[in-house]
Parts: C-alpha cells; structure tokens; sequence
C-alpha cells in the first residue's frame, strides 16, 4: 500500500485524520501554517491565565470524543447542567432536574414561560433524548424558530430562555439554523455533561498530535497550492504525495481546492476578565436575554488552574467581531449582571471572525470529502460544526484515502484538480455527525 500522504493544517479533523492513517501504516506529514497545532481550538497563556481563543465547550457525550481521546487524560472540569437567564434585572435558575436535584424545581418556578410552555419544552427533550439520533437526523426540516413555534412553544419562551441560551451556542440570534442540528444538539446538551478539559481547551488537540512521531508535524510550513503531483508551500518548494488532503478553516480549502464552496462563517468576540474572588460562586453560565451581551462565565468556578493566582476568570461573549473599544460596554452589562466590576482587570480581547459554520436549511448533514484522484478535504465544515463534526470528517477523509490506497488506480491524478460540482456523487453517504456547542 502506498504510504505518502500529506494532511494539510493541524486543527482537530486534520489530527484525526493523520492519526487513522498512520494507525494503518501510512506514512503522512501535517503541515501547519501556523505556529501550534488545535486550529481554533488552542489555549493562550496571557499573564499566566489560561485563555481559550473563544470561549468553547468540551461534551464528554460526543461519541468520536470517546472513541478518540482519552477523556480521563483531559481532566474535564464541568459546567451545571443549567443556565441562569438574566432579564429583567434578575436571573432566573434553570437546570436539569435530573443532574441537579436541589434546583429540581427550578425549571417549574421560573418566570421563563408558561406551565404550557415548559410541559411543551418538557416533552421536546424527552422527545429528543429518548430518540435515535438516526431518527433525529431524518425528521422533517424547517428553521429552529419555526420547529419551536411547531412544538406549542410561546413567543415569550423563546425571547426569554431560548433564543438566549440557542443564540449563545450557535452563534445567530434569528434561530435560523436547520431543526434538525437544534435537535441533535439539544439531544448532546440534556445527555452530555458540559465542561472544560482542566488545563484549557488547547489540551485536547494537544493530545491528538501527541500520538504522532514529532518530525510528523510541520510547524509554521504553509501551504501555496495544491497540485497535481502534491502541494507547492509558499516558500516555493514543492513535496511530491500519492494523496493530500486538506483539513484547514472553509476558506482557506476554498482557496485551496477550486470548485470548493465555504459555507457563510459565524462571528463570536469574547472577553477575558479578572476579578479578586468569583462574582458568582458556581459554574453556571449566565445568558443575556436582552441582547446587550450573548453569555457570561466564571470559568476558574469549573477550572481553577485557568487561573494563576487564585483571582477569578471571567468570560463574556457577544455576537460579532468587536474590539476593545467596546469593553466599557460590555462590562456595563456586566455591572448589571454581577454587581460592580470596578476592581477588575480586562486581560483580552478574542474577535473570532470565523467561529463556527452557519448550519442553516437545507443543511446537508454529510458533504463530500473526497474531490477527485488523491485529493480529499475534512473539517467541521463538511459535516457539522462540532467537534463531534471535525473528529468524524477527519475519520472520513482518512478511510477514503486508506479505501483509495488500497486500489491505486484511484490515486491517478488529472493535471488539474476536477471540478468539485463534477464529483458531488463520490462522497460516502454515512451517517452526519452530531452538532454542538462551539468548538473551533
């Protein structure tokens, strides 16, 4: 079996992937552009705090994460099975009742919506935890806003509780991603516990890259263009490969591979502050039913080592890329929320232009990741935007090439790389990957 392949970009489906591959004996090289691997999913040490490069989530109940990481390795800390919605100058406390029975009637009590509208949400998650995901993923299709008008849900339930707590986690207040991720991801929140691996989310492709033998990693080695004997890096040089594969953001594969529609990219900026103690004293993520910010949350409440001397760390999001200018802004909301901040320190800004790929209907669960002889692409922008999504298009792309090493026939390459509107019916047609909360 041949054994050259070469996997472009290092974020979590191009860490997979090599890793598949080189568990079937071949040979591969990652080439990274920049100068760490994980891709969106990296951790910044900024005046000794640990800082995710967005606020993300880690879901223990993804199945790929389970099939591909050693979990009790990551040491992931979890958030309460629950949020507080701020509105009206005042948080209201939902949780589940089934991880939470102190707060079990918390949910019922809450001025959130009507016992209508909370025996309707009640049904709606039984609903979807009790279904197979395969059943799930072949529902009928329509907008998420749509699909809870659908189910009996209030205007007021929405504008209140879910619209916040949807808008923080898909990155779009109009609730116009595909039902189907609504309830697939749903589905992974009422199953999953939600956390942060203890020493911040870069610990998890960290781990990934771990595995390979260390010349297998080209740091700071990018690519110019794909082409028909391997790629050409932007230096001039050029590395011959029986197969390449490109794992790097949607546009980047754009540019890449021609013929390769990007998806339309959601915007995200969080902000990192300090504080001397917890302005909370749990876990618990606050959301903003007003708008003014997406999401607020004492991450050292979960993981105290993102913290190097026991000050608390705060993250808070909104929708957009946004710059430090608007720090007073948010930390005026943020008065509101937790009481006065006057003590703390702002530590960073993250504009995270391309956050997370818009998912909305018609949305197809599974894009190709084969393109054409020798040529194929992975990332959570070919099956959804998860890491559930990154990890599983990465085990793809990898028993592609494995399928097409195996008849070498297939890995003849054209001069130039086929249109990829011409190649459409190549792809595999297994079954999509669960969404999730934000991942890189």
């Amino acid at each position: 079996m041949p054994g050259n392949v070469i996997v472009i970009g290092a974020g979590l489906a191009g860490l997979a992937c090599a890793l598949r591959l080189r568990a079937a004996g071949v040979a591969v090289r990652v080439l990274e552009a920049s100068d760490g691997v994980g891709g969106r999913m990296r951790t910044d040490l900024v005046e000794g705090f640990r800082l995710d490069r967005g606020f993300q989530v880690f879901n223990t109940a993804y199945p790929e994460c389970r099939r591909v990481f050693d979990i009790g390795a990551l040491d992931v800390r979890a958030f309460s099975s629950g949020l507080l919605v701020f509105h009206g100058g005042k948080k209201e406390r939902v949780m589940l009742p089934w991880r939470h029975p102190r707060h079990a009637l918390s949910g019922a009590l809450a001025d959130v919506g009507s016992i209508r509208d909370k025996a309707a949400l009640a049904a709606l998650t039984a609903r979807d935890m009790a279904l197979p995901a395969s059943v799930l993923k072949g529902g009928p299709e329509r907008t998420t806003a749509e699909e809870l008008r659908s189910r009996g849900i209030s205007p007021r339930m929405i504008e209140v509780l879910l619209r916040p707590f949807l808008s923080g986690v898909l990155l779009e207040r109009e609730l116009e991603t595909s039902s189907r991720i609504f309830h697939l991801f749903w589905r992974s929140f009422a199953r999953g516990t939600i956390g942060l691996p203890a020493l911040g989310m870069g610990q998890a492709p960290a781990q990934l890259a771990g595995r390979l033998p260390e010349k297998a990693i080209s740091l700071e080695t990018p690519v110019e263009a794909v082409t028909g004997e391997g790629v050409t890096l932007a230096g001039g040089e050029e590395i011959h490969a029986d197969a390449v594969v490109v794992a790097t953001d949607p546009r980047t594969a754009a540019r890449l591979v021609p013929g390769l529609e990007a998806p339309a990219m959601r915007a995200v900026t969080t902000f990192y502050h300090a504080a001397p103690e917890s302005p909370l004293g749990e876990p618990t993520q606050v959301m903003d039913a007003d708008g003014v910010i997406t999401d607020t949350l004492v991450l050292t409440d979960a993981a105290p080592a993102y913290s190097p001397d026991g000050r608390a760390l705060i993250a808070t999001s909104v929708l957009g890329t946004v710059s430090d200018a608007d720090e007073p802004r948010v930390r005026a909301r943020l008065d509101e929320i937790y009481g006065t901040t006057a003590s703390w320190e702002h530590i960073a800004t993250y504009p995270i232009e391309a956050a997370l790929p818009a998912m909305s209907p018609p949305m197809p669960l599974r894009r190709p990741v084969r393109l054409g002889p020798g040529r194929y692409v992975c990332g959570d922008h070919r099956d959804t935007g998860s890491i559930q999504g990154a990890l599983v298009s990465g085990r793809r792309a990898a028993q592609a090439v494995l399928a097409d090493l195996a008849e070498p026939a297939k890995l003849r390459k054209p001069t130039e790389l086929v249109e990829l509107a011409e190649l459409a019916g190549l792809a595999e047609s297994t079954e999509p990957a669960e969404p999730g909360h934000r991942a890189g």
